[in-house]
């Protein structure tokens, strides 16, 4: 299914334009990767995009079969909350939409990035040479 968004007064497939690109902060900084797309139907019963979604909960669930199943399973075991849920963007913050997708906040203030903050505070800097000042 697709669903068709206009931003700045082009229409946009959601699919064909904004899956699997990369989004990017103001400061052209790599945020993250749209990995999935939260619809919602609007008044006149079409579809719009209301958010992007990303990282491993996203991503499972959109590959079928045992692989999903498994990058699901993985990322909720490794998770601290409870219940986790993707990464979230709301489409408001999308400025532009390009070769990658540009947002209006900075990636900390974002704060979609929680997976890979626990893999390099649990694992990564536990192997030698691992850390690194940012």
């Amino acid at each position: 299914m697709s669903a068709e968004h206009t931003v700045a007064g082009r229409q946009y497939d959601a699919v064909l334009h904004l899956l699997d690109r990369q989004i990017i902060d103001p400061d052209k900084r790599l945020v993250a990767k749209v990995d999935d797309l939260e619809l919602t139907r609007r008044e006149d019963g079409r579809w719009a995009v209301s958010a992007l979604l990303t990282g491993p909960g996203a991503l499972g669930p959109r590959w079928h079969g045992r692989l999903g199943d498994w990058v699901t399973a993985v990322w909720r075991r490794l998770r601290p909350d409870v219940d986790p849920s993707a990464g979230r963007i709301p489409f408001s913050d999308v400025v532009a939409i390009d070769s990658a997708v540009t947002v209006a906040r900075r990636r900390e203030q974002l704060e979609v990035d929680g997976f890979e903050r626990w893999v390099r505070a649990h694992v990564v800097d536990r192997l030698p040479g691992g850390h690194h000042e940012p």
